[in-house]
């Protein structure tokens, strides 16, 4: 797979730690600039002081769901892309919620490749390249 243009700040979010760490070391050795969180409180504590462009987003986390962090995200960093993921039927339920709040976001069902996410990462780091090659 090709180096990123540019480096990428992905940030990973998932209470189940073998997978976010998993999806970290694949994100790190593939050249991106890599943060975990285990939390949606641990996320948003990160992304306050780092700011990432891509936050791949569990669904199903404790105390606050990846819905309404993935909101937050936007609010937040409104430049930050981001991508869904789950394993739970109930997450239908929330993306109509999000989505009657006119919120639309990404969503990938589990089991997932690595792949699907390394794609995205690279389609977002030569979007960053071409507009900085273009400025």
């Amino acid at each position: 797979m090709p180096q990123p243009f540019q480096s990428l700040k992905v940030l990973v979010v998932d209470d189940e730690k073998s997978i976010a760490d998993s999806l970290g070391l694949i994100f790190s050795s593939h050249g991106y600039e890599v943060r975990v969180a285990y939390s949606a409180e641990q996320a948003l504590e990160l992304s306050l002081a780092w700011s990432p462009g891509l936050a791949i987003l569990d669904v199903i986390l404790p105390k606050m769901n990846g819905i309404d962090l993935a909101i937050v995200f936007k609010g937040m960093l409104p430049d930050c892309h981001v991508i869904l993921f789950s394993g739970q039927i109930v997450t239908e339920d929330l993306m109509r919620e999000a989505g009657s709040k006119g919120h639309a976001f990404d969503i990938v069902a589990k089991p997932v490749t690595p792949v699907v996410f390394l794609d995205a990462a690279n389609r977002l780091s030569g979007d960053a390249g071409k507009a900085d090659s273009d400025a």
